[in-house]
């Protein structure tokens, strides 16, 4: 296996450094939510796929949207309805009769970053239309594979609350993304702040900091970032203990494990680091674990959530010291 170079201090500093910029562009729309604006990036650079699930008007499209304008690239938008197919979703075949031949009509999902609206009002069938371009990006129609543009990042978000009329995502799906965020409400300051500028304030009002060649670039340092050995068991043992705990019918998978090493990296070289620490493994726990853990019906039950039961898997895990031994667990 080839060894991956290593990233010169002076690519770290000039990573860091624009993502600052990107997070900074993307704050001035999005107040008081750095630590999500910071995960949203992360999955960007980790070549994941966001999940935004909260209550109506909080910015959960409003996030998307400036995440998209930041980057000077090709994005759409997708509004998700019960009566919305596949094929609006991917693209079709249309038989052009001037040249007598069929020609490929590209869908929405043709884009750098797909903003999917409401994605669990959609039927299963139009929300299996994603699985194949979020995991493979390219999308066969008719037999024939189409690439979608690079970098790509699909950007879904979906209402917990008003369940009437929505299709619950499979598992197979919440898989396939790389984080799940909850954007919450902002503070009495920031949302007064927001009444201020509610204005002028606006996605479409953002200047693009970067473009997406450059986007693509970062991507390719964030799998030059540095693994200690440790910390690859230490990423297992997280995912075990989930698959052990009592209250978890289904716990984390081997591909859970993959993502959490790849946000890791791409988290820890947007604080200006070259290798990860266990401390990023730990912040990045919920975020890409727990909404892939399949809860008992007694725990479901009895409320318990999948953030408290992660909380306690990885409080059972002993944090590997820098000699590689594993440090006493924390009663």
């Amino acid at each position: 296996m080839n060894t991956p170079e290593p990233l010169t201090q002076q690519e770290v500093q000039g990573f860091a450094a624009l993502a600052a910029r990107l997070a900074e562009n993307v704050n001035a729309v999005v107040l008081g939510k750095p630590q999500v604006v910071r995960l949203a990036l992360t999955a960007l650079f980790a070549q994941g796929h966001v999940l935004l699930e909260d209550v109506p008007g909080v910015g959960k499209t409003t996030l998307a949207r400036a995440v998209a304008a930041t980057v000077k690239g090709q994005w759409r938008r997708i509004q998700f309805t019960p009566d919305l197919l596949p094929s609006d979703v991917s693209g079709v075949t249309i038989f052009n009769q001037a040249t007598r031949g069929f020609e490929f009509h590209p869908g929405p999902v043709f884009a750098n970053i797909v903003i999917a609206d409401e994605i669990n009002r959609a039927s299963p069938k139009t929300q299996s239309a994603l699985l194949e371009v979020m995991e493979e990006r390219t999308v066969t129609v008719d037999g024939v594979r189409h690439p979608v543009p690079q970098p790509f990042l699909v950007v879904a978000t979906q209402n917990p609350v008003e369940m009437d009329g929505t299709y619950r995502l499979p598992e197979a799906q919440l898989d396939r993304f790389l984080v799940k965020l909850s954007v919450g409400y902002p503070d009495e300051a920031v949302e007064v702040e927001v009444l201020r500028g509610a204005t002028v304030r606006s996605p479409e009002a953002l200047t693009a900091v970067t473009d997406t060649a450059t986007v693509g670039e970062m991507v390719r340092m964030a799998s030059r970032v540095h693994i200690a050995e440790p910390l690859y068991a230490y990423a297992v043992r997280l995912a075990a203990a989930t698959r052990t705990h009592p209250q978890v019918r289904v716990g984390v998978s081997p591909r859970g494990v993959i993502a959490l090493t790849r946000a890791a990296c791409a988290y820890a070289l947007i604080d200006g680091r070259g290798w990860i620490m266990p401390e990023d493994l730990k912040t990045l726990a919920e975020p890409v674990f727990a909404h892939r853990l399949l809860l008992t019906p007694d725990a479901q039950v009895r409320g318990v959530t999948a953030a408290e039961v992660l909380r306690q898997a990885v409080a059972s895990v002993p944090v590997p010291l820098p000699s590689g031994q594993p440090a006493p667990v924390q009663g």
